[in-house]
């Protein structure tokens, strides 16, 4: 077997909630019906609107190894069919499609954190763009949210994915990651009003999702949903790679909680594959304390280790930068695929890890202009002093949900970035190029290539294929990429300039 590189394919794709104002002449239109809209509105910005190919997706096969029979499986959990709904892959890479009730941006395969938070922003970018053009179709607004939940009840989410050596082994991943994954939420949570599945407690949590997990480990994304998901469907060569499916992170709009968010699981699963986890941080009971440390805003509660220890969700985010620390250290430009930028970038993540690590044990508030959580709570606190308001005041509830509004002129977030309350990473340029241009070192440039240059004879396309109608050939024919890491700018870009039709490329590529 090959060796797996240093250089971590991973991403983030997102659900994006969603309401319609208004229903003309009686008509009401289901939630599914309203994505639909949004996601053909903006296919027909682009024109490039194109099936997906399901062949190699596997949502029912376990990383435990058995597959779940279709019978069984509860529909949410079928995602390999479209049920007819709108799909458009972008020129980016990306996918942009209908996810049960909601539209769903799935961003293109990148190699650094950095990258990550500048397709995510795009992603923000395009669901603007394509609600405006969906509420100009219907002739009534359509509302975007960038959030995780309506508050009573329902939750949607927001899924990130990292590529790992099919080696490691994975009862290793669930010990190792799951203290990770429930301590983070001190960093990465994006703020919610109410507290509970019903917002039935007045109140305010660090996370969107907490209330909504059941179980440390399973395979389900939408019921019961556990904190490690054991899906075993790694679009790639699944010999060499497991696609580790993270369901437990919110949607966030602060571009730091994003590049936290990824940088240090990336980094923290760098460790756990290489076996330089030292300190057992296993939790006695991890569902539990993920309400616990969501439950918490000021970070200080302990928690029950499986050693009997008492720790902080601060301590054992320590631990892991600890190790994480140690293992930076040792890498070298050149070795294993490193970069000097990775290098470059692991080191940022660090310092900015230890300096949020510090603050929040010091005064979580003063990180007001980096997180999501801290953010929003200052905000609610202002109209709290102003008004008089209990967490049980309805107007609070609006404030948390049009600070995840998409549309730029009714956002708060985006009101903050605009006053300067914010700190960003990425600028508008470099957002707007990501909306339209893939990245450059995966199959990603591959795909989002194809969609700009040769869209009227992609059929469908998929994260591992792309399916061409070509001109002289009897049936449609797919060109696999079953390695995330082929198909890049370096290896492609002068074969797909030099081909003035799909016929010609199709031929070079030596079919």
């Amino acid at each position: 077997m090959a060796e797996v590189s240093n250089r971590r394919v991973l991403g983030i794709e997102t659900e994006y909630g969603i309401s319609a104002l208004g229903e003309p002449s009686g008509e009401e239109l289901h939630p599914m019906q309203l994505s639909n809209h949004v996601v053909k509105a903006y296919g027909s910005v682009t024109g490039r609107e194109a099936g997906w190919d399901y062949e190699s997706e596997t949502p029912l096969r376990d990383i435990r190894g058995y597959e779940v029979s279709r019978e069984q499986a509860h529909p949410d959990q079928l995602t390999d069919s479209d049920l007819g709904m709108a799909n458009v892959v972008l020129t980016n890479g990306a996918r942009l499609y209908v996810d049960h009730a909601h539209p769903e941006y799935s961003g293109p395969e990148v190699t650094s954190a950095r990258d990550v938070v500048a397709f995510d922003k795009a992603g923000d970018l395009i669901m603007a763009i394509a609600g405006a053009e969906a509420s100009r179709r219907l002739g009534r607004p359509i509302r975007l949210y960038k959030n995780n939940t309506d508050g009573k009840g329902v939750s949607y989410g927001t899924h990130e994915n990292y590529l790992l050596d099919r080696r490691t082994p994975f009862d290793r991943i669930i010990r190792q990651f799951s203290p990770f994954l429930v301590s983070r939420q001190v960093f990465t949570g994006a703020g919610r009003v109410g507290i509970g599945q019903n917002s039935e407690t007045a109140g305010f949590q660090l996370g969107q999702r907490a209330d909504f997990f059941e179980a440390e480990v399973g395979l389900e994304t939408t019921l019961n949903r556990p904190i490690i998901n054991t899906r075993d469907e790694p679009h790639a060569d699944a010999a060499r790679y497991r696609r580790l499916h993270v369901i437990t992170g919110d949607a966030n709009l602060s571009e730091i909680s994003t590049y936290l968010k990824v940088g240090t699981a990336a980094l923290a699963l760098h460790v756990i594959e290489a076996g330089r986890l030292e300190d057992d941080l296993r939790l006695r009971h991890p569902v539990a304390a993920m309400k616990q440390i969501s439950h918490d805003r000021h970070c200080s509660t302990t928690l029950e280790l499986a050693d009997g220890r008492q720790l902080t969700a601060i301590d054992i985010q320590e631990a892991y930068l600890l190790a994480c620390s140690k293992w930076v250290a040792e890498q070298e430009d050149g070795r294993d695929g490193t970069t000097a930028a990775m290098i470059t970038e692991w080191n940022d993540i660090l310092e900015r890890w230890q300096q949020t690590l510090d603050t929040l044990r010091a005064d979580p508030m003063q990180l007001a202009d980096q997180l999501d959580w801290v953010a929003k709570l200052k905000l609610l606190q202002s109209y709290r002093d102003r008004d008089g308001l209990g967490w049980d005041s309805a107007k609070l509830s609006l404030i948390d949900l049009q600070y995840a509004d998409v549309d730029p002129h009714r956002s708060l977030y985006s009101a903050l970035i605009a006053r300067g309350k914010m700190r960003r990473l990425v600028d508008d340029d470099r957002v707007g190029a990501a909306r339209l241009e893939p990245p450059t070192d995966t199959r990603a440039y591959f795909r989002g290539r194809m969609m700009d240059k040769f869209g009227s004879s992609v059929v469908a396309a998929s994260w591992d294929s792309v399916i061409l109608d070509v001109p002289g050939w009897p049936a449609l024919q797919r060109i696999p990429l079953l390695d995330p890491l082929r198909g890049s700018q370096a290896q492609v870009k002068e074969l797909l300039d030099s081909s003035n039709t799909v016929a010609e490329l199709f031929t070079a590529l030596g079919h």
